[in-house]
């Protein structure tokens, strides 16, 4: 469906692509400072392996094992457990800049000190550019034995800024110093090509045979793929391919082609293959045309005058560099959270010569990188040994900075959903992560015969998941008069949303229970900026009638509160300018409706943590005369391609944060996820203004500010914080070994060289 890969991501995730960096966080330990004197130390130590075997349940491989490519979740976490990362977060997910030394921070009431390979000194100057000199620890080794030195990490830098870099990982969009010079001196054979067109003569930079392959393959595979699009949106109303691509969020003339179709996607992703493959509606791209021409979109091509070397990488020392930003970037310290991957491993060493521009492989030809996918090297926790069967087998890694791990063996097992809790009950699975529920929660206690986090079979423990269920109305489909931004919609869009945030509470409770919360704000409780309850002006969502005034009281009960809803939003209904008269809605003003609908990809059965909240909702809401249609859609792809399409009133899905909160992708009015179609000035001050200053209390600030702005423009209602959990066997696994505090950016994985087995 629309965008498979791409829209699963996006429906938990928000789009910063940091998930590719942010695993290598594991290089980054922690232990409480008041055993900091006598466990913690930042010396590699020769701790004595046990013998035993650890088995963790993972889901399904894609056996792309590469710290550069690497992009399914189970791929991932193979490479947090096999690499080091540059720099590391804490539990709150903020950055660690003195991790040679260790940094002690609080949480939860207890103080942590956290290590990691490197110190890293920000340096804001008086021209505006920004400084990050980077000292690396000088005792570290990959786990064939070989030092580590800046140059692994100079050549891995290298590598995600080629012009050909087509991963997960985007540090190529910072403002580095020389960064764009660089890769625009060089482009793509598959964008030189296309862009030559057709009928091109011209071969100065490709040959004609290549041009041939190019558009024989566009003209058969290509237009395939953008066909099944078309047949997919004409199965869904679409009438022809020019309504079917504008409902899959491409403009194309009347009478357009499959074809045209296809060269748009290709526009829009400067004919990267790979990249294009989210567009899919069913077949891979990689399958419908040949693998040599696939092979183009990452085959580098010099057009001009060669740039040979980014200007703010600098080499200053065997352990040290300096790298340098043309303006202030709040997502360039993140960026840094990227894996040390070993040069003489991934790279040719033959080609490394930093003095005379060559940085491991000929710019432009990743091809040695590519070749080592099935068998990562690195100087993690643990070292890779095989892939079999659906298993990962990972050995201890002697050599480990912050010392060898205290369980010789890892096993990573692909399980199903339905195996992780009888697979530790039945000493299969030693930990596993089943999506956690009441009725998980039940099973888990029925298996211990108690209830609580500790039993004598299974040991759970939870944590915020790194993101938040919400309810969207779009401000371009839900408006007064065609005018998105007028008070009257952002009034008829809070009328709706009043009543909706009434039936949060006993929604999330009867499907989640005490597993989640409900959230106020359009950000997780994970994030450092998430308002707390505590802070002054905190405020429950939708909470205030029309003129101000809150619509509810401390003694209220249920009943009560339905109540006071349904009057407030009557306000906001009259103020949208529909008719009211006696409590009831009898007409709707002019560009706007008595009825709108509401997308749930809720297995078509109810199955959602929303559902409830949603029927509640439209059951009050017709009483006074106003239609809100549920539809509980069975095929999530169909939710997924219904609000990224434009064609969605109001849907149902869920973020997930990485470390840093921007806001850009999601709403600013250039946002390529802005699917609220939110437009406002003062939002988009806001959110670039945050990205100007790394002061962190100015930012929670600023992004308190524009959450206020997007609630009150009613196009989302934050619902549930729900919690994760992850499962360990009493029997197998010393509990009190591993890590205290979990949260989404740290999880048991991060200490899992300190955990013992029993």
């Amino acid at each position: 469906m629309k965008n498979a890969k791409q829209a699963i991501a996006l429906a938990s995730a928000a789009a910063l692509s940091l998930s590719m960096l942010a695993g290598c966080g594991s290089s980054a330990s922690s232990a409480a400072s008041s055993e900091a004197a006598s466990t913690a130390t930042a010396e590699a130590t020769t701790s004595t392996t046990s013998d035993g075997t650890l088995v963790l349940a993972e889901t399904g491989f894609e056996g792309k094992f590469s710290p550069f490519f690497a992009a399914s979740a189970a791929d991932q976490d193979v490479i947090d457990l096999t690499q080091l990362g540059l720099l590391g977060a804490d539990r709150k997910g903020e950055m660690i800049l003195n991790g040679i030394e260790g940094e002690t921070r609080e949480y939860n009431g207890t103080d942590y000190t956290y290590y990691g390979t490197s110190d890293c000194v920000v340096t804001e100057n008086d021209d505006g550019t920004v400084t990050y000199d980077i000292k690396l620890r000088d005792d570290l080794k990959f786990s064939d034995g070989e030092p580590v030195t800046i140059d692994d990490v100079i050549f891995s830098m290298y590598v995600f800024l080629d012009p050909t870099y087509d991963g997960s990982a985007t540090m190529y969009s910072t403002p580095i110093v020389g960064l764009e010079e660089y890769r625009s001196s060089m482009t793509t054979l598959s964008k030189l090509i296309a862009e030559a067109g057709e009928d091109n003569t011209d071969n100065t930079y490709f040959t004609a045979d290549q041009q041939k392959a190019f558009w024989d393959a566009v003209n058969e595979g290509g237009v395939a793929f953008a066909q099944e699009i078309v047949d997919y949106m004409m199965a869904n109303g679409a009438t022809d391919v020019t309504s079917a691509a504008a409902g899959w969020g491409f403009e194309l003339p009347d009478g357009a082609t499959a074809k045209d179709f296809f060269l748009a996607i290709g526009a829009q992703y400067d004919w990267n293959f790979s990249a294009m493959e989210a567009e899919t509606a069913g077949s891979a791209l990689s399958d419908l045309i040949p693998e040599e021409v696939y092979a183009y979109s990452t085959t580098g091509v010099t057009t001009g005058e060669d740039v040979p070397n980014v200007a703010g990488i600098v080499k200053t020392g065997d352990y040290s560099m300096t790298l340098t930003t043309s303006e202030l970037s709040t997502t360039m310290i993140y960026q840094l959270q990227m894996p040390i991957a070993p040069l003489h491993y991934y790279g040719d060493t033959a080609l490394y010569d930093y003095d005379n521009n060559s940085f491991g492989f000929p710019k432009g030809d990743l091809s040695s990188v590519r070749s080592k996918t099935s068998a990562p090297l690195g100087g993690g926790m643990f070292t890779f040994n095989k892939y079999s069967d659906g298993v990962v087998y990972l050995d201890a890694n002697p050599d480990y900075f912050d010392g060898a791990p205290k369980i010789a063996h890892i096993n990573m097992k692909e399980t199903q959903e339905a195996d992780k809790i009888t697979g530790v009950q039945a000493g299969t699975i030693d930990i596993s992560d089943p999506s956690y529920s009441l009725e998980v929660a039940d099973q888990i206690a029925d298996i211990n015969g108690t209830e609580g986090e500790d039993g004598p079979v299974i040991t759970t423990r939870l944590k915020d998941y790194r993101g938040y269920g919400y309810i969207a109305l779009s401000a371009a489909k839900v408006n007064v008069g065609g005018d998105p931004a007028s008070e009257a919609s952002k009034d008829l869009r809070k009328a709706i949303m009043t009543v909706i945030a009434a039936y949060r509470d006993e929604g999330i409770d009867s499907y989640y229970g005490d597993t989640a919360s409900v959230i106020n704000y359009p950000i997780s409780n994970t994030s450092w900026a998430a308002p707390s309850v505590t802070d002054d002006g905190y405020q429950i969502a939708y909470s205030t009638d029309v003129d101000g005034n809150e619509i509810y009281t401390s003694d209220m009960k249920s009943e009560d509160k339905y109540a006071a809803a349904l009057q407030a939003a009557l306000g906001y209904f009259e103020a949208a300018g529909y008719t009211v008269e006696n409590g009831q809605i009898t007409a709707a003003p002019a560009g706007a409706k008595m009825e709108y609908q509401v997308n749930i990809g809720a297995d078509g059965n109810g199955d959602h943590p929303s559902f409830q909240t949603l029927t509640n909702a439209a059951a009050a809401l017709k009483t006074i005369g106003f239609t809100l249609t549920v539809n509980d859609m069975a095929n999530t792809s169909d939710l997924f391609a219904s609000y990224q399409s434009g064609a969605a009133e109001g849907w149902v899905a869920a973020w997930q944060s990485t470390n840093d909160p921007d806001m850009y992708q999601l709403y600013h009015s250039s946002g390529s996820t802005n699917y609220y179609a939110i437009n406002d000035a003062d939002l988009d001050e806001l959110i670039m203004a945050a990205r100007q200053t790394t002061d962190q209390e100015a930012r929670k600030a600023m992004y308190k500010e524009a959450m206020e702005i997007i609630l009150d423009w009613g196009v989302e209602l934050p619902v549930y914080q729900r919690s994760e959990a992850t499962i360990f066997s009493t029997e197998r696994v010393n509990i009190d070994t591993i890590a205290k505090d979990q949260t989404p950016y740290w999880t048991y994985k991060s200490e899992l060289n300190d955990t013992e087995l029993n």
